[in-house]
């Protein structure tokens, strides 16, 4: 007798939103990137343009035909290659090139109304990569921490107020993924030598090596999972296309290692800490697919795929954070093809309209747990997360607006002047009036935050017992 695997996930679908970003030049380049990043706030594309390297900044909302003489971020001299949103600031977005460079964005919260030329930091020099710079990755847990990898065989870990490089890690070959763990401690990265490394950048030590992901050629991806695992997609000695599952503690045999096709597009992995499920995604085709996986064998277990009939030249991948808790959506992706970005929705079908406690824990938040001078000395946290159902209040219009007292804490460092001697001067912090102390004023500001969770989870519980109460009268009045 043959028994279906329960799970929550195992009939999540996906849908393409007929609101989608119509009239985008997309680049053509065919460097390995996802050309495409998105936040709760804002969608980015790299798009063809000549003059450097020019991309879009769009808000969410503004879908439908972009017009003709929408303006551009263009800093770079040459073609951008990926983008990347600061998880703990959704106005932060980093751009890397073919110039060798890193530049930083300050986004205006009402978008781009004429085209951006000068960067709110620039990372590069003489410290800095010395060929095109290929991937980016920020810091999962501390605040202002980037990791960068090029072709001059280097993954650089920047201190972005700084503008200082304060890791590096040589290779024998050009990185062609950088994945952070959960807490932000260890750095994983495949390189075209097909070898696997996990590094403890801070302490300049190698903790594990793989020699030999996998047998093919092309580029293999990675990403860390739960119970100190590490799933990777790649290619075998055939070119069919493949999955791995490892344990940290023994990088010798796979747990799990499975041919999935034949496509020949670079398969991009997404793992979503909270619900256990990573979604692949295939650059050059039009297939999404997701798999949950636990600690027990086989470990990873094939739920569904998404397919279409456009092919995908790149993607976005939307925080949990950013998604509509109220239709049920665990996912969203940003499809490029060769003229418009379609959003594809990954929801699981629910009748009621209520929130869905079982497929939603609490889910990574946009407040940073440390401060780049705190990692960089060696300390380490957990990721700050926040409870999936007051995001679903406040878009059900019945909790107070989350970013009501983070001004003060979110706050940028003023635009540097030109008089200050490049990237690496020290910048300013905004005016703060004399006498007041910026540690006390953020302690008050935490602790408000406090206060109005507590409130708001208050307020929840005496609204379920002034429903218990209303119910008992209804049926008192029946009987």
């Amino acid at each position: 007798m043959s028994f279906v695997r329960s799970s929550k996930y195992r009939h999540v679908f996906g849908t393409a939103s007929k609101n989608t970003y119509n009239g985008i030049k997309v680049t053509r380049s065919s460097a390995e990137s996802t050309f495409c990043a998105v936040n709760p706030k804002f969608v980015a594309i790299v798009v063809q343009g000549a003059g450097g390297g020019p991309f879009l900044v769009l808000p969410l909302d503004k879908t439908g035909r972009i017009p003709t003489d929408q303006p551009f971020v263009n800093g770079h001299t040459q073609q951008v290659i990926e983008l990347a949103w600061s998880p703990f600031n959704d106005n932060l977005l980093a751009s890397t090139s073919e110039d060798g460079t890193i530049l930083v964005w300050e986004i205006p919260d009402e978008g781009v109304k004429q085209t951006l030329t000068d960067p709110w930091q620039k990372l590069g020099g003489a410290d800095g990569h010395h060929k095109r710079v290929s991937l980016i990755q920020w810091h999962p847990v501390a605040d202002h921490i980037l990791a960068s990898g090029g072709y001059d065989n280097r993954v650089l870990v920047w201190n972005v107020l700084t503008a200082e490089v304060v890791f590096e890690v040589t290779y024998g070959d050009i990185p062609t993924c950088m994945a952070w763990n959960f807490n932000g401690s260890l750095l994983a990265t495949t390189c075209k030598d097909k070898a696997l490394r996990i590094h403890d950048v801070r302490a300049d030590t190698l903790k594990a090596e793989k020699k030999m992901l996998f047998s093919g050629a092309k580029a293999a991806k990675c990403t860390f999972v739960k119970g100190d695992k590490l799933f990777c997609v790649g290619f075998g000695r055939m070119s069919k296309r493949m999955y791995a599952l490892y344990d940290l503690n023994n990088l010798d045999q796979p747990l799990v290692e499975e041919e999935v096709d034949q496509a020949s597009g670079t398969v991009y992995p997404y793992y979503d800490q909270d619900t256990g499920v990573v979604f692949t995604v295939g650059k050059g085709d039009s297939q999404i697919r997701y798999y949950e996986i636990d600690d027990a064998e086989p470990y990873v277990h094939f739920l569904s795929s998404y397919g279409s009939s456009n092919s995908q030249r790149g993607f976005g991948y939307m925080p949990k954070r950013g998604l509509e808790f109220k239709c049920c959506e665990i996912a969203r992706f940003y499809k490029l093809t060769e003229d418009k970005c379609e959003p594809v929705a990954m929801t699981v079908p629910r009748k009621s309209e209520l929130f869905q406690p079982d497929i939603y824990p609490p889910c990574l938040s946009d407040e940073p747990a440390l401060t780049a001078e705190e990692w960089i000395a060696g300390k380490n946290a957990n990721p700050n997360t926040v409870d999936a159902r007051l995001l679903f209040d406040q878009q059900k219009g019945s909790a107070p607006a989350k970013k009501a007292v983070k001004s003060v804490a979110k706050a940028l460092p003023t635009k540097k002047s030109s008089a200050t001697g490049g990237a690496s001067a020290a910048l300013s912090l905004p005016a703060v009036t004399v006498g007041v102390d910026l540690d006390e004023l953020c302690d008050d500001v935490k602790k408000l935050k406090a206060t109005v969770r507590k409130l708001n989870r208050r307020v929840l519980t005496l609204e379920k017992q002034l429903g218990d109460v209303v119910a008992v009268d209804m049926n008192d009045e029946e009987e």
